[in-house]
This record gives structure tokens, sequence and C-alpha cells, in this order.
């Protein structure tokens, strides 16, 4: 049994799944998730990507709803009893519903670990007494693990395995019909719909702001497969500047970018393993991010910064996160040779200490193994 609660848990749930299925073609898989997993022949009894939530707020608007699928995943696991149930991520259901399942007894593991290394380690504690294996993508974070005694197994990356586009950079401008002598500005505001909602309106008057100044640029918005059209037309409809959107092509999107501009999380190591400069950004509600800055402990919140352990690219972060500030740090890039060299060559620093390809299989052997 796999537990999913977001968009991107979904995602890297469903090729862990088609991995397994390759070494032991027999397994069942039900669960909770998202179209992803049901593709790779997940029997699902909720889909719980469509509360995926990303503050206090929108935690608050669903939690009778997750409140039900909470109950429901106890009540099929006691029914079908898995031979082990694998927890995706998405820490404040997840480890809760660890501590559930090991009252009944079941196998619990746990794939992609909680940042606890950047707030609340407290829930280390709770990893320790209810999870029987972590899975975990980046090397410090096994380290961070083994002194705490929790059962932890390195597998790297599954972007490494994934991030492979399909056409060239020229090639791709060329489909789009845009001009390959112009800079391209890759745009991505985020896999959940609330981000969108916030993210891209700021992303387009940025848009707007460097075009008035820089004729020769063009954008390229990146909208992730679980969001479509209709989500973002009415942000569109007011600008009258030269963006091509593009769906579920995200990684010849970036490969065709000069530059992006990136809303924080997993997408930041995607546009760093493609080694393209950016600018991280993100926004929430005056409460989440008050509540999130009494508790995160590290100094900036881009994953491709934490993973450097420095700052090497900027952010935009809450009230950074304007029009003129964002454009000004893109400007202060695209136009310094020897600083999209320093970029690139962290970049690559990054790319290499996420491990080697291969970490979707390794994951899936040290499924079977823990079986």
């Amino acid at each position: 049994m796999f537990v999913a609660g977001e968009p991107s848990g979904d995602m890297h749930a469903a090729h862990l799944i088609k991995e397994i299925k390759k070494i032991v073609p027999s397994l069942i898989f039900s669960g909770v998730g998202g179209p992803q997993m049901q593709a790779a022949g997940v029997t699902l009894f909720e889909d719980m990507t469509q509360y995926a939530s990303i503050g206090f707020w929108e935690f608050l608007e669903n939690i009778d709803k997750l409140k039900k699928a909470f109950r429901l995943i106890i009540t099929n696991a006691n029914e079908t009893k898995p031979t082990a149930i694998i927890l995706v991520d998405y820490p404040g259901f997840n480890l809760r519903l660890a501590k559930e399942l090991k009252k009944h007894g079941h196998r619990v593991l746990y794939y992609i670990s909680p940042q606890v290394w950047a707030s609340r380690e407290g829930r280390v504690e709770t990893i320790r007494k209810y999870v029987d294996k972590l899975l975990v993508l980046f090397e410090f974070e096994k380290e961070f693990y083994a002194k705490r005694n929790v059962d932890v197994v390195f597998v790297g990356h599954p972007l490494l395995d994934m991030i492979k586009p399909q056409h060239s950079k020229d090639d791709f401008l060329r489909i789009l019909g845009l001009n390959h002598q112009k800079i391209t500005i890759g745009l991505m505001p985020g896999s959940r719909i609330k981000e969108v909602e916030t993210h891209l309106p700021l992303l387009l008057e940025t848009s707007r702001i460097l075009w008035e100044e820089h004729k020769k640029m063009q954008f390229i918005l990146l909208l992730a497969k679980n969001l479509d059209m209709l989500t973002v037309e009415k942000y569109l409809r007011p600008y009258h500047i030269p963006v091509k959107v593009i769906h579920d092509q995200t990684y010849d999107g970036i490969n065709a970018s000069d530059l992006c501009l990136v809303a924080s999380g997993t997408a930041t190591l995607e546009v760093a393993i493609l080694q393209k400069p950016m600018v991280v950004i993100y926004k929430t509600s005056f409460l989440t991010w008050f509540l999130a800055s009494l508790l995160i402990k590290i100094p900036y919140i881009g994953l491709v910064n934490v993973v450097a352990g420095k700052k090497i690219v900027p952010e935009c972060i809450q009230s950074d996160a304007n029009p003129k500030k964002i454009a000004s740090e893109l400007e202060a890039i695209f136009g310094n040779e020897i600083r999209i060299a320093e970029i690139r060559s962290e970049l690559a620093k990054v790319k290499s200490s996420l491990g080697e390809p291969g970490a979707i299989h390794r994951a899936a052997e040290a499924v079977l193994k823990s079986l």
C-alpha cells in the first residue's frame, strides 16, 4: 500500500511502483494518491492530491476531508493487511499516519524524508519509533539520520533518472515558434493551484517589467501535469507580452530556457540538474509564513541552496517576492557572463551531490529487501 498526498508524491510513488513491478511483476498495489499512481496500476481508494495544501488556512479548509482519508487508510490497511505500507513525503499527514499504523502492527516504510533538518527536529523521534525503514534522496540526510539511530538508506535522487529532455534547445524553441536568438526566460509558478494563484501574477508582472526594458526577451510558462489552461487563462489575459504556455513538457521547457524564475521546491533541483541559472521565489499567507519562520532553522529555503550549503542563486521570499525585486535579481545575472559561469559551476556541484543515476531502481531494491 502506498500513501501520497501531493502531485509530486504521486509522481515519485508512480515511478517507484513501476520499478518494483519490473522486478516482481506479481505484486499488487493499492493506496491513496493521484492519477499517476492510478496509471501505474494502483487501486486507489482516495485521490489525496486534490487536498494538497501549502499553508495553515488551506489545511483548515480541507481538515475534514483529510480526517476522512486518514480513517479510510487505517480501515483499508486493517482489512487488506498489506505486506508493507510505503508513505511518500507529506509529513504533516504521513507521520501521524505512521504512528497509527504501527499501533495496528503494520510494517511502515517512508520514501522521501520529511525535512526535519530544516525545522521540527523533534519529528526524528517519531520516525525512529514508527518507521521501519527510511529511504532518503540526499547523502547529508543519511548522515543526519544515522547519527540519530534511524534505520536509513540513501538511494540518490530520482530526478537524475527522470530528467531527459526530448528535444535540443533550438529544436524545441522552433517547435514553439520562438526565436533562438532572444533570451528565453522559463516561468515556473509551482505545481499546486494555490501556489500558481499566488505566484503567477508575480511572475507575469516581473516578465512585463523585463520585456519593456529588454525587448529581446521571450517567456515560457511551464505548467505542471496536474494544471490546465483554465487555471491560468484569467491571469494571462491582461498581459500583452510574448509568453508561450506549455503543458507537461517541463524538462524541454527548462532546457530551452536561458534563465528561470522558479517557485521554491523540487523544481529548483530540476533546473539545477539542467544547469540553468535561476531566481527562486516564494510567497504565502502572512500567518503561514509567520508560523514557518518560527520553525525554520536554516538560512535558505530554496532546495538548491540548501543542498549546496550556501546561497548560490538569489531568493526572493515573502516581502522580497515583488516584481521589481525579482526583475532586478534576474537582470543582475543575465547580463553578467562571469556570474552565469559561477552559478553553473555551483549547480554542477549540486547535481553531483545527488548521487548516481539509478536512484529509482535502488529505491525499489531497498523496498523489496526490506520485505
